[in-house]
């Protein structure tokens, strides 16, 4: 074996340097670092002054607990740390930071100096080292309690890494992210953030509700508060709070998407699975939903040592997490009615608050399982009373539990048979008395209904707000009939895995209630002997496949309900009202009120809105009045 093949050990700066490439990408990730070690020492305070996108320059100041003298070259060594001392310690982290790499990264591909002093101390000290030598050197500085990082010259060392960064727009935007990320996570913190002498950010502490709005506000814009529904749902040990905002209030892209795991921001496929089901049903197509959510969870069931940046966690019981996301996102969304969105804003909006229930009551396999189905405890639940319209003699019929889906498309025609002319009802004179979508005027051009509320002028798009009605009702009927099964005349053989053939065969009664029927054939070899009735016309084997695969990697899978409901969906806009159709007064005032009582009817199975509000002020507005 030649001389340049024997195994030695990496040299402390080049380990480093190796480290670096995993925790120090750009600015943003160095800045990352030292936020969460402030935070860590029990920062009240953070001040970050950056130059160049901090490249030349990037400064971050706390009024934490400060680093005793004798610690300080310690703390740019690799794998030294205050954090964690024992196993028992790592397998429940509960801070930020804990692996000892950051400073040592950061200093071996940049200009490092750190300030600091303890409240028992009488002077501060300061400790500085560069990529060249890696030796700290120390010295006696003036400093208040609480520490001082300066990073300078980032990659002055390394120019293969620094012609990676981009412009100095781009390097300071994602840093600014970084920053409004944790941010949000620690509303008892006060952010400040000055590029080049200017000052950019100034976020106060927020202890109370009213000024964490405000904070969000700040960080995602006011738009997005405007539009947020707040929760705090408690269940099983798990806690979820934050805002979700409402589907009509999406994205092209997902910027608009922070989550939390004990106050540690996350990026993890599990939650983002869970979240993109509770909005499957109300989301346009290609749009991605908004929200700033905390999950509080016990820290010894989640780990949060799987990547060097921390970005990535894995939980313990993964299908308990998701079944308990999917289901509060997706009650919450479906009790939004349109008084909650002609309410106050969300700062001061009243907060949906659930406890007590058991964990994973609403999880997407009850809601595809018919015996604990989301959409049967929906049903089991005190229909909402129907309003009738002043002089109005109609109620718009209701379908009993189990009629067939004919049935159901039937009475909806039937609701939209020509009634007798009737006067319209008067206003009543209190605004109390006055429904969430008022009472209708006009209808214009065949399309559009024209009501009055207490807030103003509401704008209806009768197809899509019926298709809406249509589709929930179908839903409703499904959920009570069950999905029958209809048998293959020739079994269709499918070859898979091992691994999917075992998982079919664990979850076959489960399949079995929702109709198919399968069997194993050997090894890798599956038979598909019956399929739901309803989907005759799907690609069985594709469909089993997907299914599957889901199930492996989440736990769980919506795909036969997604093709239901794409079913139903065509089912219910093909039997709802087309545009052109004239309606009567109380035919339109009945169409409000089913409304006011349908789960989701603010977006149509589409996902495009069924309504707006034009209040007074939007008229006043329009017509320059009061200027």
């Amino acid at each position: 074996m030649s001389e340049t093949a024997r195994i030695h050990l990496l040299s402390p700066r080049l380990a480093n340097q190796i480290a670096a490439g995993e925790v120090v990408e750009r600015p943003a990730s160095v800045l990352k670092e030292l936020l969460e070690n402030s935070l860590d020492a029990g920062a009240s305070r953070v001040d970050v002054e950056v130059e160049q996108g901090g490249v030349k320059l990037l400064r971050v100041r706390d009024d934490g607990g400060g680093i005793p003298a004798d610690d300080l070259p310690l703390a740019l060594a690799r794998h030294a740390t205050s954090k964690i001392r024992e196993l028992e310690d790592l397998e429940s982290v509960i801070s930020l930071g804990f692996r000892g790499e950051a400073l040592a990264s950061i200093s071996s591909v940049a200009r490092l100096t750190m300030t600091s002093r303890t409240a028992d101390a009488s002077e501060a000290w300061q400790v500085e080292t560069e990529g060249r030598d890696m030796e700290a050197r120390v010295q006696p500085a003036a400093h208040p309690v609480g520490t001082t990082v300066e990073v300078r010259d980032l990659f002055f060392n390394t120019p293969a890494r620094r012609k990676f960064l981009k412009a100095e727009k781009t390097e300071f935007d994602h840093l600014q992210e970084v920053l409004k990320r944790l941010a949000l996570a620690r509303f008892d913190v006060a952010f400040h953030l000055r590029h080049n002498g200017k000052t950019i950010l100034a976020l106060h502490e927020a202890p109370d509700e009213i000024s964490r709005a405000r904070r969000v506000a700040n960080v995602c814009g006011a738009a997005f508060l405007e539009q947020a529904l707040p929760i705090e749902i408690e269940r099983g040990g798990l806690r979820l709070w934050g805002w979700v905002g409402l589907p009509t209030f999406s994205r092209s892209q997902a910027d608009l998407q922070y989550f939390y795991v004990n106050g540690r921001m996350v990026r993890d496929k599990l939650v983002a699975h869970a979240v993109r089901q509770a909005y499957r049903d109300v989301l346009f197509n290609g749009r991605h939903p908004t929200f700033v959510l905390f999950l509080e969870i016990d820290p010894s069931v989640v780990d949060v040592n799987v990547h060097p940046t921390k970005h990535e966690v894995r939980f313990r019981d993964s299908r308990m997490v998701h079944d308990f996301l999917y289901g509060t996102l997706h009650r919450a969304l479906g009790e939004v009615r349109p008084e909650d969105q002609l309410a106050a804003p969300a700062s001061v909006a009243p907060v949906i608050r659930a406890t007590g229930q058991a964990a994973g009551e609403f999880g997407p396999q009850a809601e595809m399982g018919l015996s604990a189905s989301v959409l049967e405890q929906a049903v089991q639940q005190p229909a909402a009373s129907v309003w009738r319209s002043p002089g109005a003699g109609y109620q718009a019929p209701r379908t009993q539990p189990g009629a067939p889906l004919a049935e159901v498309q039937g009475a909806y025609r039937e609701y939209f048979a020509p009634l007798p002319e009737q006067q319209p009802a008067a206003l009543p004179e209190s605004a109390g008395d006055i429904p969430p979508l008022g009472y209708s005027l006009a209808q214009l051009k065949g399309v559009y209904i024209l009501a009055e509320n207490a807030q103003g002028m509401v704008l209806v798009d009768m197809h899509a707000a019926h298709e809406r009605i249509t589709y929930e009702r179908l839903k409703t009927a499904m959920a009570n009939e069950g999905l029958r099964g209809q048998p293959l005349l020739v079994p269709e053989s499918v070859a898979m895995s091992q691994r999917e053939v075992d998982c079919a065969e664990e979850h076959a009664q489960w399949f079995m209630r929702l109709g198919f029927e399968l069997q194993r054939l050997g090894p890798e070899t599956l038979a598909i002997r019956q399929i739901p009735a309803l989907l005759k016309q799907a690609q069985a084997s594709r469909l089993v496949s997907d299914v599957l695969a889901d199930l492996l990697e989440y736990g769980t899978s919506d795909r036969i309900q997604a093709h239901l409901n794409e079913l139903l969906g065509t089912m219910a806009c093909h039997g709802s009202v087309r545009a052109n159709r004239r309606l009567t007064i109380p035919e339109m005032n009945a169409l409000l009120r089913d409304m006011e009582s349908t789960e989701r009817s603010g977006q149509c199975n589409h996902g495009r809105p069924t309504w707006t509000q034009l209040g007074m002020d939007d008229l006043d507005k329009l017509f320059m009045r009061g200027r």
